[in-house]
C-alpha cells in the first residue's frame, strides 16, 4: 500500500481542504428555510436545523449574534439566514454559521413585539384587575421623557393650563437609540420614590425602530412594578406598545395624557359655583319648610293651653300605675298560688284511681315475669349441654379413649411435632406417647422399619 506520501490524505487532511473550498464558495450566502428544534446551550449560542420540503442543514448562531436578536427564533418560524458554511471537523459536517437572521413576512421587531406581548399577558401584566386608578387632584407629576421635543412642550402646556398650581418633575432621557430602555428604567425608579402622585412616560411618534424603547421588556416590568400609578403617552393614537399594555392608563397622546392626569381648573371652579347655588336654594327651601312646620305646632290647642297636656299626662300616668299594681310579682304569685290549689284538687281523685289499679296488677306482672324467666334459662341450659356434647365428640381425648395414642418427637430447636410416618423420626429420636389416660410414655428410637410396599396386581 502506499504511504500518505504518494497522494493519500488523512482525515484530517481531507476534511481541513473540504473546510478551505466550502468557506471559500459559501462565505456569503441567504438561505430560506423552517426552524426546527432551536436549543440554546450554557454559553448562549443557539444552535437549530434550517429545513424545507427536501433537505435539512444543521445551523449555529454565535452568542455574539444570538445576543443582538429582537426576537427568539421559534420552532417552525419561517426565516432568511445569512451566514458562511463551515466545516465542524470533529463530527466531519458542515453547517451554516448564521451571521442574521430575519423572519419571512412579519419584521424581527414585530415578531419580537408579538412574542413579549404574548409572554407577558400571560403572566398577567396586562390585566384590568391589576391597575390603578389616577388620583382625583395630584400636587406633584413626574414627567419621563426627552428634555427637547415636541412631546414634553406639549404636556407642559396642557398641564400648566388645566392646572396650573401643580408641581412637575421632569426626569430626562432618551426615549430612542442604544441605551434609552436603561435610563426609562432608571428614570421610573427614582420618580416611584420621589413623593410624586403619579408618572407620565412617553414619547412623540415616530416609527417602530424609534418607538422601541418602550417596547422593551425591562422598560415593560419597571412600568409594572411602580407602587405610583402610570400613565403611557407613546407616539400618536395608533401606535400601541407594550408600555402602553403594561401602564396603569394609556393615552394616545402626550397632549391626551396631559388632559388625564389634571382636572380643568376653570370647569372644576364652574362645578363648585354651580353646587354653591343649588345648596344655597336646597337650604332656602329647608329653613321654609321648617318655618311653616313651626307655624303649624304654634295653632295646636296643646301649646295654647299647657293645663290640658298636663292635665293628659296625668291621665296617662294614673292608669299606668293601675296596670302595674295589678301586674305587680305579689298579685302575680298569689294568683298562681290559687290556681295550683284548684288543679290540685281536680287532679287528686283520678290519680288515686290510676294507681289503684296498678296496685292490682303487680302480682299479675310478677308471675308472668317468673315464668319467662324459667323457660329462658332451659332454654340456654339445653343449648349449653348440646355444645358440650359436640366438643366431647370433636375432642382428641375421645379418639384417645377408643385405644389409640398420640406419640411427638422433640425438635432440635426445643419443640415437638407429631410422628405420622416412620420417615418422621431417625435412630436416637426422643419419642413422647400419650395415652387415653394423660399419662406420657418416653422412648428412644433404636431402628426405624417402614412398612413393606404393597404387592402390585398381577394384570393376566
Amino acid at each position: 500500500m502506499s504511504s500518505a506520501g504518494d497522494g493519500i490524505l488523512t482525515v484530517s487532511e481531507l476534511t481541513s481542504q473540504i473546510q478551505g473550498m466550502l468557506s471559500v464558495t459559501f462565505e456569503d450566502v441567504f438561505v430560506q428555510g423552517e426552524i426546527s428544534q432551536p436549543r440554546a446551550s450554557r454559553p448562549g449560542h443557539v444552535y437549530l436545523t434550517l429545513k424545507d420540503a427536501g433537505a435539512v442543514l444543521p445551523a449555529v448562531i454565535w452568542r455574539s449574534t444570538a445576543g443582538r436578536l429582537r426576537y427568539q427564533p421559534e420552532d417552525g418560524l419561517e426565516v432568511i439566514a445569512r451566514g458562511y458554511i463551515d466545516v465542524y471537523p470533529p463530527h466531519g459536517r458542515y453547517q451554516l454559521i448564521i451571521r442574521a437572521l430575519e423572519p419571512v413576512g412579519a419584521g424581527a421587531l414585530q415578531l419580537a413585539f408579538e412574542q413579549l406581548r404574548a409572554k407577558l399577558e400571560a403572566e398577567g401584566l396586562f390585566d384590568p384587575a391589576q391597575k390603578q386608578e389616577l388620583p382625583f387632584l395630584p400636587r406633584r407629576i413626574a414627567l419621563v421623557t426627552s428634555r427637547t421635543g415636541a412631546a414634553v412642550r406639549d404636556l407642559v402646556s396642557v398641564i400648566r393650563r388645566r392646572l396650573p398650581g401643580v408641581s412637575l418633575l421632569l426626569l430626562p432621557v432618551r426615549v430612542q437609540g442604544e441605551g434609552a430602555a436603561a435610563e426609562i428604567v432608571r428614570a421610573l425608579r427614582v420618580a416611584d420614590t420621589a413623593n410624586v402622585d403619579v408618572i407620565v412616560a412617553g414619547r412623540g411618534g415616530g416609527s417602530i425602530e424609534d418607538l422601541w424603547a418602550f417596547n422593551e421588556e425591562v422598560v415593560a416590568r419597571a412600568i409594572a412594578a411602580c407602587a405610583t400609578p402610570v400613565v403611557s403617552a407613546v407616539g400618536h393614537e395608533s401606535d400601541v406598545t407594550i408600555a402602553d399594555l403594561v401602564a396603569d392608563v394609556r393615552a394616545a397622546t402626550p397632549s391626551q395624557a396631559g388632559e388625564l392626569v389634571v382636572p380643568d381648573a376653570a370647569e372644576l371652579l364652574r362645578r363648585v359655583e354651580g353646587e354653591g347655588a343649588r345648596l344655597g336654594q336646597a337650604l332656602r327651601r329647608r329653613v321654609d319648610r321648617l318655618w311653616q312646620q313651626l307655624e303649624a305646632l304654634a295653632e295646636r290647642a296643646v301649646l295654647r293651653d299647657g293645663r290640658a297636656l298636663t292635665r293628659t299626662r296625668r291621665e296617662r300616668l294614673d292608669h299606668l300605675a293601675h296596670r302595674l299594681r295589678a301586674g305587680s310579682p305579689r298579685a302575680r304569685l298569689r294568683r298562681q298560688r290559687e290556681r295550683v290549689r284548684e288543679l290540685g284538687g281536680r287532679l287528686a281523685p283520678p290519680l288515686e284511681r290510676r294507681l289503684a289499679v296498678a296496685r292490682d296488677h303487680v302480682p299479675q306482672l310478677e308471675t308472668r315475669l317468673g315464668r319467662a324467666a324459667a323457660t329462658r334459662i332451659e332454654r340456654h341450659v339445653a343449648a349449653l349441654r348440646s355444645l358440650e356434647d359436640r366438643l366431647r365428640a370433636l375432642s382428641p381425648l375421645a379418639v384417645l379413649g377408643r385405644g389409640y395414642s398420640l406419640t411427638s418427637v422433640d425438635d432440635a430447636d426445643g419443640g415437638t411435632r407429631l410422628v405420622r410416618r416412620a420417615s418422621d423420626v431417625r435412630v436416637g429420636d426422643r419419642l413422647r406417647t400419650r395415652l387415653s389416660s394423660g399419662a406420657e410414655v418416653a422412648s428412644e428410637v433404636t431402628s426405624v422399619e417402614d412398612a413393606p410396599a404393597p404387592a402390585s396386581e398381577d394384570p393376566a
